[in-house]
């Protein structure tokens, strides 16, 4: 059921839930949490329809804050709110207002989904794209007990790492971090089976691919051993090699569905990687809502602290033509001593040149030579 509303306050929204749910005959509230999500008219559809998906784990009402700006001053000037109302069947499992701000009414959404939070449930901010710098100091993100970003959806992923490390405050959460939640498990069953000593780890993944950057970083801050990260064509995540003292240990996914565990003295094993949707991704967060204290440590550990690719064998630049004697006899090595030539007397040079004409000729040659 789907009840539009123009130009409308929050009390009225109230009110139509209630007269939805009497509807569909389903007065009672059964929900466990209110997911609030913060996107555009551009990724409105997609968010809801993960939330959507999300809620047949995680029954909750779901508010989209759609914050629409106008291009004329006097309809920035005007504040506005529309919502959509929907319960039942277009709902999934809980209840869904789409919010569409207006005007004045965009610098103070907070104030519009104050109202429509449950009691005493908790409250998780996700938003998909366009997150802020610090989620924790956002108007909407103050009253949450758990932040959610995706920094692969930022220009700047790499640099985007940086700045949440900067501003983390607990609570704070990412997509990316959510991405290699079976790599990491999979890394640790691995090394749980084979005791040994990680001496070194190479992570490999596509540019601009901040999980990359987050299980190096995790890897590196758990095992104190460097690591360096190297570039591939993708998808995603593509292997982890790790040298030990019993041998190495190789996880390797190539096609982004179906990875291979190598490791000295078994046989290879394929392990179900796939890479998951959304909506899993935001399911596995809605389960916990209490600090990750790993991804935190992961997090602070710092991408500049990562060990970069190994670049080419080192060419020395040719030396100008303009430089010093010294320094030109320096860059070309040692040269031997010349020997002094002897002087001749006129009678010697007279006697040498006489004779057959083939034998001076080739006595000049061997001059010459000399």
């Amino acid at each position: 059921m789907k009840i539009d509303l123009t130009e409308t306050t929050a009390s009225k929204i109230n009110k139509a839930l209630v007269q939805g749910r009497r509807a569909i005959g389903t007065p009672a509230v059964g929900m466990v949490l209110t997911l609030v999500i913060v996107t555009d008219e551009e990724n409105a559809y997609d968010s809801l329809k993960a939330a959507n998906d999300a809620s047949r784990e995680h029954p909750s009402r779901t508010i989209v804050v759609i914050k629409r700006h106008s291009r004329s001053p006097r309809d920035r000037a005007k504040a506005r709110l529309d919502a959509e109302v929907r319960v039942g069947a277009d709902a999934g499992t809980g209840e869904t207002i789409v919010l569409r701000l207006y005007g004045e009414a965009i610098n103070h959404a907070q104030s519009v989904v104050l109202p429509l939070l449950l009691p005493d449930a908790p409250v998780v901010v996700w938003w998909p794209v366009n997150a802020p710098v610090d989620p924790a100091k956002d108007p909407l993100g103050s009253f949450a007990q758990r932040r959610v970003t995706d920094t692969y959806a930022t220009e700047q992923p790499i640099r985007e790492l940086t700045e949440r490390a900067k501003t983390y405050t607990p609570g704070d959460t990412d997509l990316s971090w959510t991405r290699i939640t079976p790599w990491r498990s999979m890394l640790a069953a691995a090394l749980d089976q084979a005791p040994c000593r990680v001496t070194a780890v190479e992570v490999e993944g596509e540019e601009f691919n901040p999980s990359c950057e987050l299980l190096a970083m995790w890897l590196a801050d758990r095992l104190d051993v460097p690591v360096k990260r190297t570039l591939s064509a993708g998808p995603g995540l593509t292997a982890v090699r790790m040298e030990t003292d019993g041998g190495p240990i190789t996880l390797d996914r190539a096609d982004g569905g179906l990875a291979t565990l190598s490791m000295r003295g078994q046989p290879d094993r394929s392990v179900a990687l796939k890479r998951r949707d959304t909506s899993e991704l935001l399911a596995e967060e809605l389960r916990r809502l209490d600090p990750d204290d790993t991804y935190a440590s992961a997090l602070k550990f710092g991408v500049e602290r990562l060990t970069e690719p190994a670049d080419a064998e080192t060419v020395v630049p040719p030396e100008p033509a303009d430089a010093p004697g010294p320094v030109r006899a320096a860059a070309a090595g040692p040269v031997e001593p010349q020997q002094p030539e002897k002087e001749q007397s006129p009678a010697q040079g007279q006697s040498q040149g006489q004779g057959n004409g083939k034998k001076g000729g080739s006595s000049s040659k061997k001059a010459a030579t000399k």
